[in-house]
């Protein structure tokens, strides 16, 4: 297939000076200057996953400003890596691969100079940026929990936001830990309080996305327009060996915004001691997020996620699971009859 090239205009020259910071969780916590400023030559982290090996490269635990400000770029690119959270953890080396790829560039998952220079001086600029919380972000109506299991999920209203913080990270697209390690002194509650938040403000994107491509295998889906360009690459969680996703190629049916989600255990899984029919109410914490991508296999959709954190790092019931602002983009982008293609093995 063929790629479509992301950066245009004319590219600066990049300065490559060491950054002296401390990057430890529990020491000087990462600042918005830390973040704007990082360069190549810093020891990047990364968050071991459940079940992998010991990362003998990493130096310290914590977050990277250098890591954060790559993310944030990649994402100002277009292609996400979840959450922005400062760790180089697969869905980064994913994304960077995309980028890599895209832009004929030795695809490596890692930041070599060749990578940087293209993507500093094309989206480096302008990550952070500041934000006054308003008296309508405190008005949201929040609830107090999320509760884990279905049937009490299912006697609430509406499955919101349950904090100014969690809402305010996810409309960044940040981890909400990461968002309160930026803003240690911040209690997200008063009107007028100003915070540093990322900017991963993408391009505006007007093409019809004909194929997406569902790569169960690393954990990426793609999204490509009717000449084979791609326009938009996200990290997702695919499946399980208990309930995998479809095999094949299936169509979109139609998408739903804030979608309430009907939980039948004589269908798909049981959840708890759930043995009944269950309507759970709509919302970013509903168990299929702010958007429902209906496929034409029966029960099979591409949806968001009440847990942004964890795409791409566990299990799906069987559906494709994007973080909310990634799957209400690729919502905006499908009509019916898209066709969407699970890769074997995936």
């Amino acid at each position: 297939m063929k790629r479509s090239l992301f950066i245009t205009g004319m590219l600066a020259s990049c300065a490559y000076v060491l950054l002296a910071v401390s990057l430890a969780m529990g020491q000087t916590p990462l600042t918005r200057d830390a973040i704007e400023t990082a360069t190549p030559g810093q020891t990047l982290p990364a968050k071991q996953e459940e079940g992998s090996a010991p990362n003998s490269n990493a130096a310290h635990e914590g977050p990277s400003a250098l890591v954060a400000r790559v993310q944030i770029a990649l994402d100002r690119a277009g292609f996400s890596v979840g959450v922005i959270d400062g760790y180089a953890g697969e869905n980064y080396s994913g994304a960077l691969a995309a980028f890599q790829t895209v832009n004929n560039l030795e695809v490596t998952g890692t930041v070599t100079p060749p990578t940087w220079e293209l993507l500093s001086a094309a989206f480096g600029d302008d990550v952070m940026q500041t934000y006054s919380i308003t008296s309508e972000d405190l008005a949201a109506d929040y609830i107090a929990e999320v509760p884990s299991d279905y049937g009490e999920k299912a006697k609430l209203e509406a499955l919101s936001f349950t904090s100014p913080a969690e809402m305010l990270a996810e409309r960044f697209h940040m981890d909400e830990d990461f968002l309160r390690s930026l803003n240690p002194s911040a209690d997200f509650a008063t009107v007028g309080e100003v915070i540093p938040v990322a900017n991963p403000m993408r391009p505006i994107r007007e093409a019809s996305v004909r194929h997406i491509v569902v790569d169960g295998h690393n954990g990426r889906v793609q999204a490509f327009d009717g000449e084979g360009l791609l326009v938009a690459d996200y990290p997702a969680t695919v499946g399980s060996t208990s309930t995998p996703s479809p095999s094949g190629t299936h169509e979109v049916v139609a998408v739903v915004e804030n979608p309430n989600y009907t939980y039948n255990p004589n269908i798909n899984f049981t959840q708890g001691d759930n043995t009944e029919v269950l309507t759970i109410a709509p919302g970013p914490n509903g168990p299929v997020g702010s958007i429902w991508i209906d496929l034409s296999k029966p029960t099979y959709g591409i949806h968001g996620t009440p847990d942004p954190s964890k795409i791409a790092k566990s299990q799906s019931n069987g559906c494709v699971r994007l973080t909310n602002w990634d799957a209400e983009e690729l919502s905006k982008l499908v009509s019916k009859g898209t066709i969407v293609e699970f890769l074997e093995g995936s």
